[in-house]
């Protein structure tokens, strides 16, 4: 079983409105904890496109215009990450996406690869939340304790790391590092440890 862990940073919220400026993921043999694959780009957008941006997200990630003017052409992007993925094996049954919140990456990952691409290839379709493994692992530990559940719960992928005296996502924020954040908190959460 392959998991692909894949980060997005957009120019905003709204995958129908916006667009993703910058993909990541690394690739884990979770049947050998083994690293096969690592890819980030930069996605290239014309000024008109860049302008709809969203001012808050673009605090969050640090992106500027120049910045992404040198980056891939959406085409070019496509082409690596369909070619990565098929000399892989990335099927589906045989692979996952895990993501900090795959209801955001997955509708801007569509902008790259669509859906019907996708199904063609016979890619997964199951997209893992990391927040919703965390909750499943905390509701079972106040079963087998009879601990009442928390009034209130912040389970976002920094309040996690706190919880595990990880470091938070530093800031901005880029997808790569969007990535190795996210494969930090999986590995202590679980208690792996992914090899190259």
């Amino acid at each position: 079983m392959q998991a692909i862990f894949l980060d997005t940073e957009t120019t905003g919220l709204d995958c129908t409105k916006h667009v993703a400026i910058d993909i990541a993921f690394e690739v884990v043999d979770m049947t050998t904890n083994k690293s096969k694959v690592r890819y980030q780009s930069l996605i290239k957008h014309p000024l008109e496109i860049w302008q709809l941006a969203d001012p808050t997200s673009l605090l969050i990630n640090g992106y500027t215009f120049e910045q992404i003017s040198v980056g891939k052409e959406v085409q070019t992007a496509r082409d690596e990450i369909i070619s990565i993925f098929t000399d892989l094996g990335i099927e589906r049954g045989k692979a996952v996406f895990i993501c900090q919140n795959p209801a955001f990456d997955r509708g801007f990952f569509m902008q790259l690869i669509d859906v019907y691409t996708q199904e063609r290839l016979g890619w997964p379709y199951h997209w893992l939340d990391f927040a919703s493994m965390y909750w499943s692992l905390l509701a079972k530990q106040m079963v087998d304790t009879k601990s009442q559940f928390p009034e209130s719960l912040n389970i976002s992928k920094n309040e996690i790391a706190k919880v595990y005296n990880l470091p938070e996502e530093n800031t901005p924020h880029s997808a790569m590092q969007g990535v190795e954040h996210l494969m930090l908190c999986y590995q202590t959460v679980f208690g792996l440890k992914f090899t190259s």
